[in-house]
C-alpha cells in the first residue's frame, strides 16, 4: 500500500516507521516546506494526516476532492465535520477520523463509559478528568479528554455538561464535570479518570509510553479505509 504522509513532525516519522514495517511505502510527504498543493495526491492509495488544526480541513478538502481515502488525526477541527460530511457525499469519498489511534485508549473509552453507567446512582462520588501532554500539544483539553468528558455526560445521570482549565481543576457548577489540562515536557499522554467519595476513590488510567501505539493505530486505520466509501472511526476498526 501507497501511503501519503500529511504532516511530517514526530507522530509523521514514527506513523512512517510503522509503514515500513509492515511492508508500506510512502508515496509522498507533506509539511511546511512541501505544502499540499505542490504534491500529486494519485501517488498514494491513502493519506494520514497528522498535523495543526487550522489546517486540518484545508488537508481533508484536497483528498477528498481527489477520492483519495484520508485517515485524520489531527483533533479540535470536529466543528466542521458537518461540512465534511457534505463534502464526502458530494465526492463519493472516505474519510476515518479518531481523536486518537492507540488501540488501548479505545479500549479505556469503553471502559470509562461502563464505569460511567455503574456510578451513575451514587452521587456522593464526584468525578474528574486529568490529561498530561507534551508541552507542545496545541488544543486544550486533549482530543481524546473530550471523548472521555463526553463518555461520561452521556452515561451519567449526574453530568450535564464539562469545563476545562490548566495546570489546576477548575471551579464546577452543579452537574458539571471538571476537566484538567496539564502540560510537560515529554508526555505522550496521559489520561486518568477519578470518582472521589469521602469514604474512597476509584481511578482508571490510560498511559502512553511511547508514539508507537497511536501509529500503529494509525496505519490499521488506514489498511482499513482503502477500497471503503463514507465516514468511519476506529471503532469500526477495531469493531468496538
Amino acid at each position: 500500500m501507497k501511503i501519503g504522509l500529511i504532516g511530517y513532525g514526530k507522530m509523521g516519522k514514527a506513523i512512517e516507521e510503522i509503514a515500513l514495517e509492515r511492508g508500506h511505502t510512502i508515496a509522498f510527504r507533506v509539511n511546511s516546506e512541501n505544502p499540499i498543493e505542490q504534491v500529486n495526491l494519485h501517488l498514494a492509495d491513502v493519506a494520514i494526516e497528522f498535523s495543526q488544526p487550522v489546517l486540518a480541513f484545508q488537508h481533508i478538502e484536497a483528498c477528498v476532492k481527489q477520492q483519495l481515502p484520508i485517515v485524520v488525526g489531527t483533533t479540535a477541527w470536529q466543528e466542521q465535520l458537518p461540512e465534511v460530511i457534505d463534502l464526502l457525499e458530494a465526492n463519493d469519498g472516505s474519510l476515518l477520523h479518531s481523536s486518537n489511534f492507540s488501540i488501548g485508549v479505545n479500549i479505556f473509552f469503553q471502559l470509562n463509559e461502563r464505569l460511567a453507567q455503574l456510578m451513575s446512582p451514587y452521587s456522593e462520588y464526584t468525578a474528574g478528568i486529568e490529561e498530561i501532554h507534551h508541552i507542545q500539544k496545541l488544543d486544550a483539553p486533549s482530543g481524546t479528554a473530550v471523548v472521555l468528558a463526553d463518555g461520561i455526560v452521556q452515561n451519567n445521570n449526574q453530568y450535564e455538561s464539562w469545563i476545562c482549565s490548566q495546570g489546576q481543576p477548575p471551579v464546577t457548577a452543579a452537574h458539571q464535570l471538571g476537566v484538567t489540562a496539564i502540560r510537560l515536557p515529554d508526555v505522550p499522554g496521559t489520561h486518568t479518570i477519578r470518582y472521589t467519595s469521602e469514604i474512597d476513590t476509584i481511578t482508571i488510567t490510560h498511559e502512553a509510553h511511547n508514539r508507537k501505539g497511536f501509529a500503529l493505530g494509525a496505519v490499521l486505520a488506514a489498511e482499513f479505509l482503502v477500497n471503503k466509501k463514507g465516514l468511519f472511526t476506529m471503532r469500526d476498526v477495531l469493531s468496538l
